[in-house]
C-alpha cells in the first residue's frame, strides 16, 4: 500500500546522471514530448534546457519533422550553451554540430548578423541545419522577410519570460504570427515562467496550443537529484554608510563569487561605477598583475592569490575576459567576478557558491536568474548562498521581517515554477545625517505597472470599489469564478468586457491599465487584509479582492503560513536577516501547500479516492501526477496532494 506521508529525499544524483541516452532526468522528460510542435519547458537554471534542446531539435531534424533550427537568446555571451557538443558518446544518435559560420553569437562574428539569418533560411544545403542568434537578430530577420520563411523550421527561444502577449512586445508578436500564419515548430524554454507583471507572457489562445507539450521540472525535483549540493541559502544584510565599508563582512573569499555591483541609477551606487571595482579589487587585497585574458591577479591577506574578472570596465579588455570565461574548464580558473548587467541569464559557471548582490532588484525573475547563477551542482560545494546587501529601510524591524518573509515565500514559489504576483513593498532608505533622504525605495518588488492615463487614474480614485462590485455581480464573470472557463480567461475577457460597457469613452490601452489594476490592486489588498466601506452588494471590498484573486490563479504568498527566517543578527550598525536552508525537504513542504491551496475538492471526495490512488501505485509503481494530461490521474493526484496536506496540518 501507497504510504501517505512517507516522503523521500534521494540526493542520489538523479537529476545530473545519465540514461543510455546521456539525458538527465529533465531532459527525457522533455525528450518524450519532441513530437509536439510546440513544447513549453519550464525548469530551473541550471536544469540542462539547452541540452534538452539539442536532444529534441536533432530527433525532429532526423524525423523530417522540420528542416532547420533556429536558436535565439537574449544576448550573445549566452549562446555559448548552444555550442557543438558531442552527444554520439553517450548514446544519442547525432552529435550536435552548428555551422560555425552560422553561430551569430560566437566571438568575431560577421556584423551583417540579419542578412546571414536570411541566407540561412534560404540556405538548402545540409550545413544550413542549425542557427544561433540573440532574440533581436531573429526580430530584425522577421521584419523584414516576414513570416513564411519560418516554414518547417523549429523555432527555439531561450528566456521565453522576454516574450509578452502586450501588443507593443516584438519578441510576442513575432512568436503569435509564426504559430498562427506557418507550420513552423517552436520551443520555449524559461527558468521563471510567472506573471511578475500580470502581464501573460502568452495569451490564452496561444498557450492553449501548448497543452500537450508541456514540460514542467521544478527545483524540487532539481535538488533532490543533485549529488553534491544540498541547500540554498538566502540573506539580507542592511547597512548604513555605504556599501563598500560593509560588503567586506559579507565577501567570503573562500569561496567562488559573483559580485553584482548596483546599477548607477540607484540610490546604493556610488554613480562610479569603474571607482567601485576599484575599490572592490583593493577590498579583496592586493593588486598583483593582470594576465593576458585581462584576468587580475590579487594577493589577499593570508597570502593566497585570487582570480578576478572584471565584467563591469568596458573595451577590448571585457571582451578578452568574455572569452576567456566563456572557455573555463577547472575549478581554479576564476575565483571571483565583479559584474553589473552582465553575468546573470544563462551564465554558465557551475563552480559558483555565492551570488553577491548589491541593491535590492526589483524584479522577482531577475533574483531568480541571479539565484540560478550559484545553484549548479558541482563537487567543489554542498551549499549555494544569494547574498543581498541592501540600504536600511526607515521602518520597523518587524515589519521588514515580515515584508522579507514574504519575499522568500515569492522567491520560492517562483523556484518551483508557479505563477505569483510578487508583493510590493515601498521601504525608504533612512534619512542622511544632514535629514536628506537617499532618493529611491530600497525594496521595490514591482506587482504592476505604473497607471498613465489620468482617465484611469480619477476612476481608480473615485470609482474603484463600485467597479470591483459590478465586475463581480456580472453573470459571466460569476460563472467564470464557478470554473465554467480558465483565469485567463476572467483576467484578459471578462473583466475589461464590463470595464469597457461601463467606460465606452476609455481606449484599450487604458482598459487594460484598469483591468490590470484591479486585479493587481485586489492581490494587494488581500495581502494587507484592508476592510474598507461596502459596496452596492453589501459586501466588504477585502471580501472582493479576495474572490477575484482567488479566480485570477494568483498566487498570494501571504497565504502560505510559513516562516522561512531562521535568524536575525546584528550586522554593521544595523541588522541582518538569514532565511533558513532551503533543502528538498522544505521545498517538497512549500510545494504540497502551494498545491493544495490551489486544489478545489472535499475531504470526502479525496477519501473516496484513496482505494484508487493506491490501486494506480500498484499499477504504475508512481504517484499519480499533478500535471498529466489525462483528467483521471490529475484528479487522483488532486486527491492525494489535498490529503498529505491535510495530514501535515493534523499532525
Amino acid at each position: 500500500m501507497f504510504n501517505l506521508i512517507e516522503a523521500q529525499y534521494n540526493q542520489n544524483g538523479a537529476s545530473v546522471n545519465t540514461n543510455n541516452m546521456g539525458m538527465r532526468e529533465m531532459q527525457q522528460r522533455a525528450y518524450e514530448k519532441y513530437a509536439q510542435q510546440y513544447i513549453l519547458l519550464k525548469a530551473p537554471p541550471a536544469s540542462g534546457k539547452s541540452r534538452a534542446l539539442m536532444f529534441i531539435a536533432l530527433e525532429k531534424l532526423k524525423q523530417g519533422m522540420v528542416k532547420k533550427v533556429i536558436v535565439a537568446v537574449p544576448e550573445k555571451s549566452i549562446g555559448k550553451s548552444f555550442g557543438t557538443t558531442a552527444l554520439k558518446a553517450n548514446g544519442f544518435h547525432s552529435d550536435w554540430n552548428p555551422n560555425p559560420k552560422y553561430d551569430l553569437c560566437a566571438p568575431g562574428a560577421d556584423a551583417s548578423l540579419t542578412n546571414i539569418l536570411i541566407r540561412f533560411l534560404q540556405d538548402d544545403s545540409e550545413d544550413a541545419k542549425i542557427l544561433i542568434c540573440t532574440h533581436s537578430t531573429l526580430r530584425f530577420a522577421y521584419a523584414k522577410i516576414g513570416n513564411q520563411s519560418f516554414n518547417d523550421v523549429l523555432l527555439a527561444i531561450d528566456e521565453f519570460h522576454h516574450v509578452s502577449a502586450e501588443a507593443d512586445n516584438k519578441l510576442g508578436n513575432l512568436i503569435r504570427d509564426i504559430m498562427a500564419n506557418t507550420n513552423a515548430h517552436v520551443l520555449a524554454m524559461t527558468g521563471s515562467y510567472f506573471r511578475g507583471d500580470c502581464t501573460a507572457v502568452l495569451s490564452p489562445l496561444d498557450e492553449y496550443k501548448f497543452r500537450h507539450g508541456r514540460v514542467t521540472y521544478n527545483y524540487y525535483e532539481q535538488l533532490n537529484g543533485y549529488q553534491y549540493l544540498k541547500s540554498l541559502g538566502i540573506g539580507f544584510h542592511f547597512y548604513q554608510e555605504g556599501y563598500l565599508n560593509s560588503i567586506k563582512d559579507v565577501l567570503n573569499l573562500d569561496e567562488k563569487t559573483i559580485i553584482y555591483i548596483p546599477n548607477v541609477n540607484s540610490a546604493e551606487s556610488t554613480k562610479e561605477k569603474l571607482y567601485e571595482v576599484d575599490q572592490l579589487v583593493d577590498i579583496i587585497g592586493t593588486f598583483d598583475h593582470v594576465d593576458e585574458n585581462n584576468i587580475y591577479h590579487i594577493i589577499t591577506s593570508t597570502g593566497k592569490e585570487l582570480k578576478v574578472a572584471d565584467l563591469v570596465t568596458p573595451g577590448s579588455d571585457r571582451d578578452k575576459v568574455q572569452n576567456y570565461l566563456r572557455n573555463m574548464k577547472n575549478v581554479d580558473d576564476i575565483d571571483i567576478i565583479i559584474a553589473l548587467g552582465m553575468a546573470k541569464e544563462g551564465f554558465d559557471w557551475k563552480y559558483c557558491q555565492t551570488t553577491l548582490t548589491v541593491g535590492y532588484r526589483g524584479s522577482l525573475t531577475e533574483i531568480v536568474q541571479i539565484i540560478g547563477r550559484c545553484t549548479r551542482d558541482s563537487e567543489n560545494k554542498t551549499h549555494a548562498q544569494f547574498t543581498n546587501l541592501i540600504a536600511e529601510p526607515d521602518a520597523e524591524r518587524e515589519q521588514v521581517t515580515h515584508c522579507i518573509n514574504d519575499i522568500l515565500k515569492a522567491i520560492s514559489a517562483s523556484l518551483l515554477m508557479e505563477e505569483v504576483v510578487a508583493p510590493k513593498y515601498n521601504f525608504t532608505p533612512k534619512t542622511n545625517e544632514d535629514g536628506t533622504n537617499t532618493d529611491e525605495p530600497v525594496i521595490n518588488i514591482s506587482g504592476y505597472r505604473p497607471i498613465k492615463s489620468q482617465a484611469v487614474k480619477d476612476i481608480v480614485d473615485n470609482d474603484l470599489v463600485d467597479l470591483k462590485a459590478r465586475i463581480y455581480q456580472n453573470p459571466n464573470i460569476q460563472g467564470a469564478m464557478m470554473g465554467a472557463v480558465p483565469p485567463e480567461t476572467l483576467t484578459k475577457h471578462l473583466i475589461p468586457k464590463v470595464i469597457e460597457e461601463l467606460y465606452s469613452d476609455l481606449s484599450r490601452d487604458e482598459v487594460k491599465q484598469l483591468s490590470d489594476y484591479i486585479v493587481v490592486d485586489s492581490f494587494l489588498n488581500a495581502v494587507r487584509g484592508t476592510e474598507k466601506s461596502s459596496d452596492p452588494a453589501s459586501e466588504s471590498e477585502e471580501s472582493l479582492n479576495k474572490k477575484i484573486i482567488k479566480f485570477a490563479s494568483l498566487l498570494n504568498v501571504a497565504d502560505l503560513n510559513m516562516d522561512l527566517i531562521y535568524s536575525i543578527n546584528p550586522f554593521n550598525q544595523a541588522y541582518e536577516i538569514i532565511s533558513k536552508q532551503l533543502d528538498s525537504k522544505v521545498f517538497k513542504a512549500i510545494q504540497n501547500t502551494i498545491r493544495a491551496m490551489k486544489i478545489d475538492i472535499t475531504e470526502e471526495e479525496a477519501l473516496d479516492n484513496w482505494p484508487l490512488i493506491n490501486e494506480f501505485f500498484s499499477k504504475f509503481g508512481r504517484e499519480p501526477n499533478l500535471d498529466s494530461i489525462d483528467p483521471f490521474e490529475k484528479r487522483l493526484a488532486e486527491s492525494l496532494c489535498f490529503l498529505k496536506n491535510l495530514t501535515q496540518s493534523t499532525k
